[in-house]
């Protein structure tokens, strides 16, 4: 106790001070090994956070790039399904009225070569037979068309039966099925 004799009350609170002050900067130290060891876990946690999303957002754009892709295909698949519909529509269409006319040229001149041959066999013409009391000769052709008229009427029959088997096509065109398995929807 020799010691304690030196010191007085003043000494005594100054050492208990520097002892509280050196487990005060003891208990920092540690606190701060701690705390640098959590720093380091979040930034590791954050930087792996930070590339997930990174991941996400790049497979987020590969596939907007490959359904871009896709529907550009669809829409290109589309067009080329309309234009071969619409040709095959063109062409069926004209060898039909081309059909049309040439049969039209056909029947006119059977007609017209019908009724040259009808005076020139040498046989005595008949006589006709005398009209109905009240009612008016009639021509055999008088209820039909004019073989120009049931011409422009076959030709508009064909059009209109080729513009019925178009939008039939057309419609059967799905301009929303994609071949891509891996791009449908998922529901």
């Amino acid at each position: 106790m020799t010691i304690l004799r030196f010191l007085n009350i003043q000494g005594i609170a100054g050492l208990v001070a520097s002892l509280a002050l050196a487990i005060l900067l003891v208990l920092q130290k540690g606190e701060t090994r701690h705390w640098k060891k959590q720093s380091a876990g979040f930034e590791q946690l954050y930087r792996q956070s930070d590339a997930a999303l990174a991941g996400t957002v790049a497979n987020y754009r590969a596939a907007a790039d490959a359904v871009r892709a896709a529907d550009a295909a669809n829409a290109a698949r589309v067009a080329a399904d309309q234009r071969a519909i619409n040709e095959r529509s063109a062409d069926d269409f004209e060898t039909r009225v081309a059909d049309a006319r040439a049969r039209s040229d056909r029947l006119r001149g059977e007609a017209h070569g019908a009724a040259a041959d009808s005076g020139a066999g040498g046989t005595a013409k008949l006589p006709g037979l005398a009209a109905a009391a009240g009612s008016a000769a009639q021509d055999p052709g008088q209820d039909r068309l004019s073989p120009q008229d049931a011409l422009t009427a076959t030709e508009q029959a064909i059009q209109l039966d080729e513009l019925i088997k178009w939008v039939r096509a057309q419609a059967k065109v799905d301009p929303n099925s994609n071949p891509d398995p891996s791009l449908r929807p998922r529901h």
